[in-house]
């Protein structure tokens, strides 16, 4: 029997962090994190765009608005520390109408209340950040938003870990829990404290402990497109103004680390959780229940999701998804682009009882378990603040039960 004081399953960019932050407050605990894949960062932590973003998109009451802004300057720290790859190129957001301007109010409205820097740029300033951004009337400029490399990251929070004392266990599956122990495909697990975050499974390990009831996952896939012509067509990150009523930001410029330029992402409605390629890790439960709650949303037509799914499947289409980006630019070669890259699959929480798509941080837990539900976008850039306010709350849970325990006694 493998015993330890705390076991966390999800060897993502939440679970590494959520490690260090114990280690960093409790030295002398035990740690151990299971992953189901041979390494860390294997699902969307490794596949996500490596934007650092800013904080200006979420409203002022939010998880993601609290933490994107220190964890944007958080994580740009640690790479610059750790001598990490970031490329600080900026982002800017154009509108392409007075519909779309307005928009760009409402945004940043949101950056003054998160205290986050948004600035107003005419086209004569847009043109000395990025010659080939076309914009309406105005756009707005974040100079801190950046881009690094996610794996190198989450591989440097790795070492970092285990050099501490962490255990890290990979090509180890998370079966079930039985009578307070962790079933795995390696064996029993007994551990004081157990952390769910398992991101596209996170919703059916908190079901195991009670947890997550309301909610269930459904996966939609990301898939980026590169511009194979030249990485000096667009110099900046250039996003459009995002329908704030979903939690997608639509197809817009990526200038990644190595200063390559590529457009996305899509969000397609999946039909099973890693549904990556083909008919790959196809399962026919996660299937019939996606399948589901897909139907439901199609015809209950919450937060216009048959509009949605239609636009988005469209992006199958090569030439469709590049027209959709040049109304970002002046100019880019059409066949400059090659092919669809790596796609990640979005982890995103679906309140069941509301038919809704949940855009905050959702967790829950009690003394002897915690579970991150919803950790989606930006839960990359957050990820070392959120960890910090993770452990405050299993702190106050224990120390809760340990109040009511005592309370009982006398």
């Amino acid at each position: 029997m493998k015993s330890y004081d705390y076991l966390i399953v999800g060897g993502g960019i939440i679970g590494l962090s959520i490690a260090r932050e114990l280690k960093s407050r409790f030295p002398e605990t035990s740690i151990c994190i299971i992953e189901k894949e041979s390494d860390v960062a294997y699902h969307s932590s490794g596949r996500n765009s490596g934007v650092l973003h800013a904080g200006f998109y979420y409203t002022a009451n939010s998880l993601k608005a609290r933490f994107t802004r220190e964890g944007n300057q958080e994580m740009t720290k640690y790479c610059i520390d750790n001598g990490l790859r970031i490329n600080k190129c900026g982002k800017v957001v154009a509108a392409t109408n007075e519909e779309e301007f307005q928009g760009l109010i409402e945004l940043k409205s949101r950056a003054e209340k998160n205290g986050v820097e948004l600035e107003w740029v005419d086209q004569s300033v847009v043109n000395m950040i990025d010659t080939n951004v076309k914009t309406f009337n105005k756009a707005l400029y974040s100079p801190t938003t950046s881009s690094v490399d996610p794996i190198e990251v989450c591989q440097t929070i790795k070492d970092e870990v285990i050099k501490k004392g962490v255990k890290i266990l990979c090509n180890t599956r998370y079966k079930g829990s039985s009578n307070n122990k962790i079933l795995t495909n390696k064996g029993e697990f007994d551990c004081s404290y157990f952390i769910n975050a398992a991101g596209l499974y996170a919703d059916k390990i908190a079901k195991d402990f009670k947890f997550g009831k309301k909610y269930t996952i459904i996966p939609f896939k990301g898939i980026y497109l590169k511009y194979a012509k030249n990485k000096t067509d667009v110099t900046t990150n250039i996003y459009p103004v995002p329908n704030l009523k979903n939690p997608f930001l639509g197809v817009h410029f990526t200038k990644t680390v190595d200063e390559s330029i590529k457009i996305g992402p899509t969000a397609i409605p999946a039909f099973w959780r890693e549904n990556y390629k083909g008919l790959k890790n196809f399962k026919l439960g996660e299937f019939l229940s996606i399948l589901y709650y897909e139907a439901k949303l199609f015809v209950t037509n919450s937060f216009n999701f048959r509009s949605l799914a239609r636009e988005e499947m469209k992006k199958y289409k090569k030439s469709h998804f590049i027209n959709l980006s040049l109304k970002l630019v002046k100019h880019v070669d059409k066949r400059g682009f090659g092919k669809f890259m790596k796609p990640g699959i979005r982890a995103q929480l679906l309140n069941k009882e509301t038919m809704e798509l949940v855009q905050d941080f959702v967790v829950e837990g009690d003394h002897r378990s915690f579970h991150i539900l919803n950790a989606v976008s930006p839960g990359f850039t957050c990820a070392f603040p959120f960890s910090r306010y993770v452990v405050d709350e299993i702190a106050k849970r224990k120390s809760e039960r340990l109040k009511l325990v005592k309370d009982n006694i006398s």
